[in-house]
């Protein structure tokens, strides 16, 4: 599928976005002790102390970009996290909680929910996108589902998205605790009604199954108060290697661009600056000012070689070296998704996966690899995870978040049920 297509099958899902829906629900007048401006919300704090999923400031919002939404309170929050590194950090991101009654049984559950690729610049967050300026945000009509069906929606915008910085992107070491700790954070809302016990379901597409993926193996380690019983991750670059060489000289490098510069800001201990020409330096301009149509169309077609004084393949650049000898082919396997550190609840693995995983992505995927997603699954039902993968949907990348929207919210229709789960390994 040409880029046209995939672009016009994003703004196909989008149509009904272009404008603010005035009937929608709106959020109600501040309560105590969350009336944060709206700068503040993306204003960098000059040092970051606190817990995990701690509430920094928060402010009432309306979702103007999301359709058709029943009643709710809605608030944008500023909170804290950690990064790749396990350092304390602030981000932003929402808190939808519907004012109807919850009838279901229990209290009432939390869909954590990880954004869709939309750029690296700060002007690029979900939180701004769903808010105050629609750009390239696709995923609203599933924002709407998840809502509709009663559930809380705390959707993260991921690390770097405040003022002055840049996005980690598909980098799940960083953006699945900010997911987690989002989940945590809109339990602490004041005026919220979310109870500390409630079910926490996770779901994220493209980038945001990446961060997923990464929720659902650091959910037992890193927040074992979260009471999550489900994880749905869809069109995963689960191997960033696989990734890189499909996309480097493709329509869609403007996906390897963003990773590369992300990988620098989370990682400047390592050599890059130094390695990147003139056409580096503009491409760095570039990632950093661009959302996602305009970060593919300006590098449609280029080609990593490009970029650097010595015209670097991405083998050679796998192998240069930090300080510390680790090279950035290591960080990058660090970031992959499955293999050997993951396992069943029961097990010694690192990172210990005691709920049902929904996999799923297109049949005619054609941006990303098609095997690393398939070798996740397996390594999830060798290690004792129970898992799903689903590929048979007759969708492209874009179109799967779409075509597979009924089976994600029957997915975790079922889970905040307590229904029993049913793999395919």
């Amino acid at each position: 599928m040409k880029i046209k297509s995939v672009l016009a099958a994003l703004s196909l899902g989008a149509a009904t976005l272009t404008a603010p829906v005035p009937w929608a629900g709106a959020a109600a007048a501040d309560p105590a002790g969350c009336d944060a401006g709206e700068a503040d919300i993306y204003r960098p704090p000059a040092s970051v102390s606190g817990n995990p999923g701690d509430i920094l400031a928060c402010r009432p919002t309306t979702l103007r970009y999301v359709p058709n939404l029943k009643p709710y309170k809605a608030w944008k929050v500023q909170y804290v996290t950690t990064d790749a590194k396990g350092a304390n950090v602030a981000t932003s991101g929402t808190v939808a909680i519907p004012t109807g009654a919850w009838t279901k049984g229990g209290s009432r559950p939390t869909l954590a929910y990880a954004p869709f690729t939309h750029g690296s610049g700060s002007a690029c967050s979900l939180s701004k996108q769903m808010t105050v300026g629609f750009q390239d945000q696709f995923e609203a009509p599933n924002l709407s589902g998840y809502l509709n069906e009663g559930w809380a929606l705390a959707a993260a915008d991921g690390v770097g998205y405040l003022d002055g910085q840049v996005h980690p992107y598909v980098n799940g070491l960083s953006n699945g605790p900010a997911t987690l700790d989002l989940a945590r954070a809109a339990k602490k809302i004041p005026g919220g009604t979310l109870t500390a016990d409630s079910k926490v379901g996770v779901s994220g597409y493209s980038e945001g199954g990446n961060t997923a993926g990464w929720a659902a193996q650091l959910a037992a380690s890193y927040a074992p108060d979260l009471n999550v019983v489900g994880v749905a991750a869809g069109g995963i670059p689960a191997d960033l290697k696989a990734a890189a060489k499909q996309l480097n000289g493709s329509l869609f490098a403007g996906f390897l661009a963003d990773t590369l510069i992300g990988l620098k800001y989370q990682y400047p201990e390592m050599p890059f600056d130094e390695l990147m020409n003139d056409a580096g330096r503009k491409a760095e301009k570039d990632v950093k000012s661009h959302c996602l149509i305009m970060t593919l169309l300006v590098f449609l077609g280029a080609k990593v070689e490009n970029f650097s004084t010595q015209k670097l393949t991405l083998e050679q650049l796998y192998a240069i070296k930090g300080p510390d000898g680790r090279t950035w082919g290591e960080i990058a396997d660090s970031v992959n998704l499955g293999g050997p550190k993951v396992g069943g609840p029961d097990s010694s693995a690192q990172y210990k996966i005691g709920f049902p995983v929904f996999l799923y992505r297109g049949w005619l995927e054609e941006i990303l690899p098609h095997e690393p997603m398939g070798r996740l699954h397996k390594d999830y039902c060798q290690s004792g995870v129970k898992s799903q993968y689903k590929y048979s949907y007759p969708t492209e990348h874009a179109t799967t978040m779409f075509g597979a929207a009924g089976d994600v919210l029957n997915f975790f229709r079922d889970r905040f049920a307590g229904k029993p789960f049913t793999g395919n390994c």
